[in-house]
């Protein structure tokens, strides 16, 4: 069953990848645009799934006005950004360069996927849990 790979495309053409991986803590979400140059990608552990799931609604509650950043700490520490201008899109930043923008067109999908992926992410999780013991 894993890796799960899903795409998401939005009417021009633009595609965003969710995938879930096995890694040792249980599993990584990792968003990456393939469309683009560069492929940016993103890495989440389940900390980082459910935060951007609730900044992807309050994103959607609070356009057109702005939205404070949140920040994710640990192995997956992640900046999450509400840019307006020139439209509404989310910027995921991990140390570094890594950097990923999702448009809004991107966002109700993504919510959907990232809902079943959190899922299989604790699932692999509760596996790792049981080999460890």
């Amino acid at each position: 069953m894993f890796p799960r790979i899903r795409e998401i495309t939005d009417a021009f053409g633009g595609r965003l990848r969710v995938s879930v991986e096995e890694h040792p803590s249980g599993a990584l979400v990792v968003l990456d645009r393939p469309d683009l140059s560069g492929r940016p990608r993103v890495l989440l552990d389940g900390y980082g799934v459910d935060v951007l799931s609730g900044y992807i609604m309050s994103a959607r509650l609070s356009v057109p006005h702005a939205l404070p950043d949140e920040h994710v700490d640990g192995t997956f520490g992640t900046r999450f950004q509400l840019k307006l201008e020139p439209s509404a899109s989310l910027t995921l930043s991990q140390g570094g360069d890594a950097r990923l923008e999702i448009s809004a067109p991107f966002w109700d999908r993504l919510y959907a996927e990232l809902c079943l992926v959190a899922a299989h992410a604790r699932e692999l999780g509760r596996r790792a849990e049981a080999r460890v013991h």
